[in-house]
């Protein structure tokens, strides 16, 4: 057996050509754009590339786009500050917080300063507890990027048997509650977990979100099952001084057994960004009191 390669990059090229076809709607009925506003702070290379990137695709959606860039050194007060003025702004439907923050900073006060209804990441305590309780909110756009895999790939996912391993607040904890709104059996599993390998392999889908680089082996995957491999992790390439993109599944081994597997890179990490793009839309229409439109 040779697994189907889910394709997230072009999953995600689709997902993003619906919101450009969804855009010209809202601005008519609202009389603006959706706006999504990222504040960076500091210098961070990998954090830099990424707000370019979530900056260039916004634009290219029809929406605007607000780039707020602070330096490393500036007081939390003054970070702050900045979300309170952009909870207010009309304009901005999502606000981002590029983590991670420096050091002097703490992450979760600056989240929870988010308006929990512009909260497109999904991180704020409200958010999680919505998802917690089935009520409308934002989920983190890793996770839900998974589960709309999933979706197309396997339709109804009633009454499959679920394992996520991982435990994370981003990605682990709100996987598994969207895997339980659509009724499959869910275990969180983890690095610490007794018999993982025996845990995983009763699974009919696995989401891998430890980072571990390849550690979910080929003998740990049942026949036939999907496979959703969240993790990027870089590692040491055949060549002396170069290195490599590598997910927490073995995936060339884990390709044989498997029924359906995301490469890395290629697979779940495209999504992320589309979501993104998603939750803003879908906060444009709830802020304005339309109903959004229905796009994955």
């Amino acid at each position: 057996m040779t697994a189907d390669i889910i394709d997230g990059k072009a999953f995600a090229a689709g997902l993003r050509a619906r919101m450009a076809a969804a855009v010209p709607d809202f601005v008519a009925r609202a009389g603006r754009k959706p706006g999504l506003a990222v504040v960076l702070v500091g210098e961070d290379p990998a954090s830099q590339v990424y707000v370019r990137s979530k900056g260039k695709m916004t634009v290219e959606v029809g929406m605007a786009s607000f780039e707020h860039k602070l330096d490393a050194g500036v007081p939390e007060e003054q970070l702050l500050a900045l979300v309170r003025e952009l909870n207010a702004d009309r304009q901005v439907d999502g606000i981002l917080v590029q983590l991670p923050l420096p050091k002097h900073m703490d992450e979760a006060a600056v989240i929870a300063a988010i308006d929990p209804d512009k909260d497109v990441d999904g991180f704020h305590v409200v958010n999680a507890g919505r998802l917690a309780v089935g009520a409308e909110g934002f989920v983190p756009c890793t996770p839900l990027g998974c589960l709309m895999l999933l979706k197309d790939r396997l339709g109804d996912l009633a009454g499959l048997n679920a394992v996520v391993i991982g435990r994370s607040n981003i990605v682990g904890k709100p996987m598994a509650q969207l895997l339980l709104r659509e009724s499959c059996t869910v275990t969180i599993a983890h690095s610490r977990t007794q018999n993982l390998d025996a845990v995983v392999k009763s699974a009919d889908i696995v989401v891998a979100a430890v980072g571990r680089p390849e550690m979910v082996k080929a003998d740990w995957i049942k026949p036939g099952a999907t496979v959703i491999d969240v993790g990027i992790n870089r590692v040491p390439g055949t060549e002396p001084g170069k290195t490599k993109l590598v997910g927490d599944v073995a995936y060339e081994e884990a390709a044989e057994v498997a029924g359906a597997i995301t490469p890395v890179p290629g697979g779940v990490g495209p999504m992320t960004i589309a979501v993104l793009l998603r939750n803003t839309l879908v906060a444009a229409y709830r802020r304005e009191g339309l109903p959004p439109p229905e796009l994955a």
